[in-house]
């Protein structure tokens, strides 16, 4: 069945400049308090089954006396599903508003009975990541890491990636960066393809901005530009729809509705 850790890391396509597009705040595609809502469908040959949801919210906090954004993610297979492959997966970290690098870290999962914990405090003084996992298999233990310019974690790059110009992108772009997944550094790149017009579950209609995405190859990916990601040509720069082959088939997240965007989402009757 889909894996939660991985939703959020195929939501994660465009980090494609070195720094923000925003100069402060209220330059930003969200507002705090704004709260986005997926479904999560899985298909095996021919049937689609919605199997799953996902969450993700922002606020605006303080860290260190500095603004900062507070970022909170969830993920979770449906009641009729969780006996064959429970999930119940959190995600938060907190990044400086203005220039995205992240403060700290944490997640703490449950996938079909593997537990996992982990947090992530960026030292920037220091030069450091200090890292902590603990497993299912696996004690408490604390790791140093050597720390990477422009390194991101998996929670704040989903934002981050919406604050840049997409319309100055030009088709076939490709551009890498760098993520901290799992306690280890990768290697990622995406792939800018243009604009294109879909339509939604609900029968609404979008104009997007289309990308795929390197895969991290894994225990359900088998690695490649298998991911293709969705995301609105207009102020809020939602995701509207993801959709990514697995070893076993496929998975598709699709947007359900937003609470407190910071502009009308707009769809394609409108423009």
């Amino acid at each position: 069945m889909w894996n939660f850790r991985f939703l959020l890391i195929i939501f994660l396509f465009w980090p494609l400049v070195s720094h923000p597009q925003a100069d402060s705040i209220s330059d930003l595609p969200f507002q705090s308090g704004e709260k986005l809502y997926y479904k999560v469908a899985y298909n095996w040959r021919i049937l689609w089954v919605e199997a799953g949801k996902a969450e993700f919210s922002v606020d605006l906090t303080t860290y260190d006396h500095h603004p900062a954004l507070h970022f909170k993610s969830f993920g979770r297979t449906l009641p009729a599903y969780d006996w064959f492959f429970k999930v119940r997966d959190h995600f938060e970290s907190i990044a400086n508003a203005i220039t995205f690098q992240p403060y700290w870290f944490k997640r703490n999962t449950s996938e079909g009975g593997y537990k996992a914990y982990e947090k992530y405090n960026f030292d920037y003084p220091g030069k450091r990541i200090i890292s902590q996992v603990e497993t299912s298999n696996k004690p408490l233990t604390k790791t140093i890491l050597p720390f990477q310019h422009g390194l991101m974690d998996v929670q704040t790059a989903v934002y981050y990636a919406r604050t840049l110009n997409f319309r100055n992108m030009k088709p076939g772009e490709k551009i890498d960066f760098k993520m901290i997944i799992d306690g280890a550094y990768y290697d990622i790149y995406g792939r800018y393809h243009g604009v294109e017009v879909i339509e939604n579950h609900d029968g609404q209609r979008y104009r997007c901005h289309k990308f795929s995405v390197l895969l991290v190859e894994g225990t359900i990916f088998s690695g490649g530009e298998d991911l293709l990601v969705w995301v609105t040509d207009d102020g809020n720069k939602i995701p509207v729809l993801v959709e990514a082959k697995i070893l076993v088939g496929s998975v598709k997240a699709y947007y359900i509705k937003g609470e407190n965007l910071k502009f009308p989402i707009e769809t394609i009757s409108e423009r």
